[in-house]
């Protein structure tokens, strides 16, 4: 049979390559300097653009979509070109989906940095983005199965089965999560409400983790080790039942984000059991991975390489084994709103995806400049750098994590809290903050080497922009006899596409259909009103500077929270919430019910400096709120979207809607003038119209929350159960 050639295309590689060095060390970049605002807020510069509640969406981005992402499309058209003997289906879909990409990037950079946020984790990025997201996986995916179908080999390899897995489900998730109504350019609505946001959010989150971070992850795993170790993966019908395994139970257990929140206790139960269930094929994949170097483990003592997918694979099953751990009811109640969970994100962040990519990096870059890599050692220094870092990153977040749950829940013998004061417990855990920035700083500067060494090795090396290559055709395969099942779905793309979203989309079908239609499940109350057009405004404000990640207003059903916080929050609550707040993680105080606790004074000292009404607040300052006059022209288009998603405003409210703000404000100010602190503070700012401000909106939205809800006496919700 008469071989054909033809080239791979290594320019697309290369460029995806590079990409994934700069925004990885930008990612890290912004990440430390997040890190190091937790004990030093002065850090934050007082600057709208930098401030915790903005950088952090900036840094979680670049990390997962510009880092990571960038590092599953170089081993995806690196691993997929060779795996299908062929070169990509077009030049121009892959240039398109690169520069598109890049672009997506920045606009994300930009738009979050100049507070253009929905305010859902993970998918801050606001409507206009999204859709151009959608253009350019639709680019990747006729440019990858386009690959798949002129292919020379008629066996479609395992990794090719987690790219394909990776492209169908992330589209499924970005496409319903994203559904939402836009008010103008720059600001939209999430089409879900409180508890069915939450949930569809959440099943976004979690499978945006399983589907973006972790199957194309370990497609170049598959690839990449055995091909670094030289040597097959140990066991073929192992990674059958991890592949379909893994993505048929990931996608139910979204719920576990949600363990003791308003979410009906049936969603919440799927989720445990489906997490718990995940430990199987997760750590069968990591068993498979680790087994393949069975007999190479002489070759790992000496190649960097195989260290960093070592210590990546171990990560993964570290990972996966405490997931499951932490979605059990018991031990989330322990975790859960603390910095255990950032301990548990970033294991496998910094080391399942970023020592993957860097393995991975380190093998192809050679290979492409047909050279050496310029330094083992400086490699090796990396690993041992990163590694620290990781511990040094991990071990203070685990023991933070127990010590905000432990100082939470206590009571003294009279019955009281220990720690009343929320303060008492972030200045305990400084010293592990500290440390933590100490590991992230050596993760950096481990990253900075490999900058230098691949820098040096392309210099010296020449780069291989078309790298011929030869096989034979594909020929149409002939049945001879019994053949195993699998073997004639891997010859069918198109159908491992179909039988893929199938599988995938079960589990969120059954999750997601009962939440929206029996309604039961968000059972409504009478006393919860929607929104006053100041309050709507304000909580824009809010979800703008991202005060929801470091704020919850979530309070479950236990007794110290119910102490400290008051009446737990029901489902019934939120159902004008678009998007929901519930948030993920505590380093203030849940809000749930500040509406009325404090003084409209005290939030108008507070925000503007924090350490004013509380010496050690590691809370950074809003001053430009007390500069920036309310923008009320877009309050009829927010009423207008607010009445399409069903929010029972009266008709023609939109055109009344600033008439009833500017009443509310001015009460609020002039209320405020009445305190001598915060009357001597306006006439320093300059404020001679304070009910102008947008510090008086986001003190009416504050002031709002929760009071809808009257709290039982405190001798019957401090009988709420701890579970």
């Amino acid at each position: 049979m008469q071989l054909e050639k033809f080239y791979y295309d290594n320019k697309i590689v290369r460029s995806f390559a590079y990409a994934t060095v700069l925004w990885g060390v930008v990612g890290m970049i912004a990440g430390l300097w997040v890190a190091i605002q937790f004990y030093a807020p002065g850090a934050s510069l007082n600057y709208a653009g930098t401030t915790f509640g903005r950088l952090r969406p900036i840094h979680t981005n670049a990390v997962i979509f510009a880092f990571v992402g960038n590092c599953m499309f170089t081993g995806v058209y690196y691993s997929l070109q060779r795996l299908c003997k062929a070169r990509m289906f077009s030049d121009l879909l892959s240039k398109i989906h690169f520069w598109g990409w890049q672009s997506i990037i920045v606009l994300a950079a930009l738009t979050l940095f100049f507070g253009m946020t929905t305010g859902k984790e993970y998918a801050e990025l606001e409507w206009p983005i999204d859709i151009l997201i959608t253009l350019i996986w639709v680019a990747f995916g006729i440019n990858m199965f386009g690959t798949i179908i002129k292919r020379r080999e008629s066996h479609i390899y395992v990794a090719i089965w987690f790219y394909i897995a990776t492209w169908i489900t992330v589209a499924m998730l970005h496409i319903v999560n994203s559904f939402e109504i836009p008010v103008n350019l720059f600001k939209s609505y999430s089409w879900y409400a409180g508890v069915q946001d939450a949930l569809v959010q959440w099943w976004y989150g979690h499978n945006a983790v399983a589907f973006f971070l972790t199957t194309p992850i370990l497609g170049l795993m598959y690839y990449f080790l055995p091909k670094a170790a030289n040597r097959p993966v140990y066991s073929y019908r192992l990674s059958i039942i991890h592949f379909w395994a893994l993505i048929f139970l990931y996608i139910w257990a979204g719920p576990h984000h949600l363990l003791y929140t308003a979410l009906p206790d049936w969603a919440q139960s799927l989720g445990v059991v489906f997490s718990v269930m995940l430990i199987a094929p997760s750590w069968g994949g990591m068993l498979n991975g680790l087994f393949t170097l069975r007999g190479a483990w002489d070759k790992v003592r000496e190649e960097p390489v195989l260290k960093f997918f070592v210590v990546a694979i171990t990560c993964y099953g570290m990972s996966t084994f405490e997931g499951p751990l932490l979605s059990l009811k018991n031990v989330n109640a322990i975790a859960h709103f603390t910095d255990w969970i950032i301990g548990h994100v970033h294991i496998g962040g910094l080391g399942w995806n970023g020592f993957m990519a860097f393995g991975m990096l380190y093998y192809l870059i050679p290979k492409m400049f047909n050279t050496p890599l310029y330094s083992k050692k400086l490699a090796t220094n990396h690993f041992w750098l990163g590694t620290i870092g990781i511990v040094l990153y991990a071990i203070p977040m685990y023991w933070a994590g127990f010590t905000q749950s432990l100082m939470w829940k206590q009571f003294t013998e009279d019955g009281v809290l220990q720690y009343p004061n929320f303060l008492e417990t972030v200045t305990q855990i400084i010293p592990m903050y500290i440390t933590r920035s100490i590991g992230g700083a050596l993760y950096l500067t481990g990253a900075l080497f490999m900058v230098y060494n691949l820098y040096k090795t392309v210099k010296q090396g020449s780069f291989i922009g078309d790298e011929a290559a030869e096989a034979a055709p594909l020929e149409k395969a002939h049945s001879h006899g019994k053949e195993y099942w699998h073997r004639v779905i891997e010859r069918k793309p198109l159908q491992m596409l179909v039988i893929s979203l199938i599988v995938v989309a079960i589990g969120g079908l059954i999750e997601l259909i009962p939440t929206f239609l029996v309604k039961s499940n968000i059972p409504t109350i009478a006393s919860v009103k929607p929104y006053t057009p100041l309050e709507l405004q304000g909580r824009d404000i809010y979800v703008r500077e991202g005060c929801y990640t470091c704020h919850s207003q979530m309070i479950r059903p236990f007794r110290d929270e119910v102490a400290r916080y008051g009446e737990y929050s029901k489902a019934g609550e939120f159902v004008y919430d678009h998007p929901f707040q519930w948030g993920s993680k505590r380093t203030g105080p849940d809000l749930a019910r500040e509406g009325g606790k404090n003084p409209d004074s005290w939030h108008f000292m507070h925000m503007f400096d924090p350490r004013q009404v509380s010496d050690k607040s590691i809370m950074p300052r809003y001053p430009w709120l007390y500069q920036n006059d309310l923008d009320i022209s877009t309050t009829p288009a927010k009423i207008r979207a607010m009445q399409t998603l069903g929010v029972p405003y009266e008709k023609g409210y939109d055109q009344l809607a600033n008439t009833e703000l500017e009443t509310q404000a001015k009460k609020i100010a002039d209320g405020l003038k009445e305190d001598s602190k915060v009357k001597q503070l306006m006439t320093v700012e300059g404020m001679a119209n304070p009910e102008k401000k947008e510090i008086v909106a986001l003190i009416a939205y504050l002031q709002r929350i929760g009071k809808d809800i009257k709290a039982e006496p405190k001798s019957t919700t401090v009988q709420a159960s701890l579970k």
